[in-house]
């Protein structure tokens, strides 16, 4: 009992899906507390505040206790999140996240002054940590996903590059600490004065507090914003591309799952249904078939294991056909008035045994027939057979 508890607390604090109403509240209102802080260390800027501090006051500490809440049920469920790992292992793993170190910056500031009275306006500072929970609102939406996909695609190029920029920030900073030392010694100091020119030149921000008056100098620093403009479109042109990869690779896999050929169904679970009020895991589906997505009201609900099925529901069923999948054709009758077949039994039917009555269509719903089903007049029969049968439609499956 304990354990399915644990586990459903587990499923409520990760990232939520349509069918989990409460997994989607706690996502909104882990959300809704990261802009509050936001609001509120933006807030904290202006005089005007110190009119509303003791409201604000009490809506950090209620996002604040929030963030520990969530942090502590995080830490205690964190063996369903590495199932691989033993408890503590797990919890450890957890712990040296970034996500884990994230939240933990996000709030522990708030507590240092209660324990450390005497470092209160020092740990004050350190609040503005509580910006950084900002990242975790990217594992909510999809478009930043991409962002940190093409970060970590191209981490290796965006390293060389910036360490290609930092070496000629360096080279640059000395070649014009020795052009310009002698005609300014009060403005190149050292060594560091001249880099923080080359950091401003290179970067193309120019503040112009410290430039060159020398004509080598001059000349050098045309040479420097020149390669500073090289220098920046090189990342530029990296992430440029790595998006340009990623949405390549996204549209490659739905083409691949178009090429497998796919098909699926639509089924409407109605009152008495087998398939009622019962979870997906216990679905009798035969191999080869999956349960793609639920359709419930206007939502579409991607199921997991433990998703129920509902009356009302429309699944969606799919399978893979294969390379070699034959052609069948079925031909669609329509009984008209006075059709031999009206008000008779199927088993009561002259039919060759190569024909065979797949499925009637009756007023909209599609009815499975047996034996003792009745046909009624206006039902769309659907029929195989390899005889030649007049007035019937011809349809490819």
């Amino acid at each position: 009992m304990i354990a399915e508890k644990k586990k459903r607390i587990f499923d409520i604090i990760q990232i939520g899906y349509a069918g989990d109403f409460l997994s989607r509240l706690c996502d909104a209102l882990i959300t809704i507390a990261i802009l509050l802080n936001l609001f509120i260390a933006v807030f904290d800027t202006f005089d005007v505040s110190e009119s509303y501090a003791d409201t604000l006051n009490v809506i950090e500490t209620i996002t604040v206790v929030g963030f520990t809440v969530e942090y502590a049920l995080r830490f205690w469920t964190a063996e369903y999140l590495y199932p691989d790992r033993g408890l503590w292992k797990a919890r450890g793993r957890y712990m040296v996240s970034f996500n884990a170190i994230i939240d933990l910056l996000s709030f522990l500031p708030f507590y240092l002054p209660v324990m450390f009275p005497g470092g209160i306006v020092a740990f004050r500072m350190f609040r503005i940590i509580r910006i950084l929970r900002l990242f975790r609102i990217n594992a909510y939406y999809d478009a930043l996903n991409v962002i940190a996909d093409v970060l970590k695609r191209k981490r290796d190029q965006i390293l060389s590059s910036v360490f290609i920029i930092l070496v000629l920030m360096v080279a640059s900073s000395l070649c014009m600490y020795g052009l310009e030392h002698e005609a300014q010694p009060e403005v190149f100091q050292n060594a560091f004065s001249a880099f923080w020119w080359s950091v401003s030149t290179l970067l193309t921000v120019g503040y112009g507090d410290i430039y060159p008056v020398t004509m080598a100098g001059r000349f050098f620093g045309i040479v420097i914003t020149f390669l500073g403009v090289g220098m920046v479109a090189i990342p530029t042109g990296i992430l440029s591309a790595g998006f340009v990869e990623q949405y390549t690779i996204l549209k490659n896999s739905v083409d691949y799952l178009m090429e497998e050929e796919l098909k699926f169904i639509r089924l409407k679970v109605g009152e008495g249904h087998p398939w009622a009020e019962k979870k997906v895991m216990d679905l009798p589906l035969p191999p080869g078939l999956i349960l793609a997505v639920i359709q419930r009201d206007k939502e579409t609900i991607v199921p997991r294991g433990d998703t129920v099925i509902c009356s009302g529901d429309v699944i969606v069923l799919g399978a893979e056909g294969g390379s070699g999948d034959i052609g069948i054709t079925l031909k669609e009758i329509v009984l008209r008035d006075r059709h031999p077949w009206v008000n008779c039994a199927i088993r009561d039917l002259d039919i060759s045994r190569q024909t065979l009555i797949v499925m009637i269509r009756r007023e909209g719903k599609a009815i499975i027939p047996t034996g003792s089903t009745v046909l009624q007049e206006k039902d769309a029969v659907f029929v195989y057979s390899k005889r030649n049968i007049a007035d019937a439609q011809k349809i490819t499956i």
